[in-house]
Order: structure tokens, then sequence, then C-alpha cells
């Protein structure tokens, strides 16, 4: 019997080790993922479309990836950063921010809202990328935590050069700034 609970007792501290604990590395691209069921919104014609979307594409520009809940209040936890990017106004031939929103995280009964919010997203910054992910799929693959945003500043070449799950600081903010100017300068 105690061989059992201590075997028990290892298997529940290494799966919660395991699920808390995203795999993303630096200096390394992301693992790559595809999110086939919606994906990625086009705007054409004034009509808003879906196409399969995967990690693997994020290669040619530098890029700030925001993976967010399908949740107001995550949304907002990282707002700064992304109101200190738009003041930047960086040349968008060179930079774009990629949002991925996990409406598989949202609260329940709030799915249409989570999906009408990404389409006004979208609308209202076209050159920015956006992918709605109901499956999960992204926060799965990379083993990010639920209800919680992360942020990942990319290179030209789809490496990674800053990773944080949960809000940033100030100091954290500046820095993402600054690498990203000296990233488009490179």
């Amino acid at each position: 019997m105690k061989k059992i609970t201590a075997l028990l007792a290892s298997i529940l501290l290494f799966t919660s080790t395991v699920s808390y604990a995203h795999n993303i590395q630096l200096n390394t691209d992301l693992p790559n993922v595809i999110v086939s069921q919606k994906g990625e919104l086009i705007i054409k014609n004034q009509d808003i479309s879906y196409q399969p979307w995967q990690a693997s594409q994020l290669k040619g520009k530098v890029r700030v990836l925001q993976h967010i809940a399908g949740r107001s209040a995550v949304k907002e936890k990282n707002l700064p950063l992304m109101e200190a990017i738009k003041k930047q106004k960086f040349n968008s031939e060179l930079y774009q921010t990629t949002n991925i929103i996990n409406s598989d995280d949202a609260i329940f009964g709030t799915g249409a809202f989570v999906v009408s919010s990404v389409k006004e997203a979208k609308v209202q910054n076209p050159y920015s990328q956006v992918v709605l992910d109901e499956k999960g799929m992204v926060k799965n693959t990379w083993h990010l935590k639920e209800k919680e945003s992360l942020i990942i500043v990319l290179d030209r070449n789809g490496k990674v050069k800053f990773v944080q799950e949960g809000k940033l600081s100030s100091e954290q903010i500046q820095q993402i700034i600054r690498l990203i100017q000296s990233l488009i300068k490179k």
C-alpha cells in the first residue's frame, strides 16, 4: 500500500509540474501547432473568413505574439504592452503583432461574445494577425496555464527572444519595446 501511495504521489507531482510549465525555450523555434478549427481571421471585401494557422508560419517579421484566454480580465493584463507597441508605430513590413485567442478557455456561455470581440479586434487592427483557437490547441501544445496570458517576442527567423506568462511589469514592457527596436534594425 505504501508503494502505491508513493507512486501515486510521484505521478501527481510530475503531472502537476508539467501542466504548469510552458515548453517554450529562448533562441529556438516555437513548438509547431496547427489551428485548423476557425484559425486566422482574414478580412476580404469587408467580410471575415478563417483559414488554418500554424506556428511555423511566423517567420519573416519581428513579432510579438500574445496568447490569451478568452476572458476580458486576461486580455486586460497586458493591454499596457499593446498600447506601448501602438505608440511606436512600427513599420508593418518589418513588424507584426500576432494575437491568439483561446475561446476554449472562456467563461461558460460567453463564447459568442468572445468571437464577436475577436472579429472587432481584427477590423480595428487589420495589420495584426488574429487567430481564434476554439479547441485550445495552442494552449495544450505549448503547455500554457489556464485563464492566463503569454507574451513572446520572435525575431525574423522565428526564434524566441522573450517569453513570459502572466502580467508584465513596466520594466518588462520597456525591455520588450527595446528588444523589438533592436531586432527590427538587424
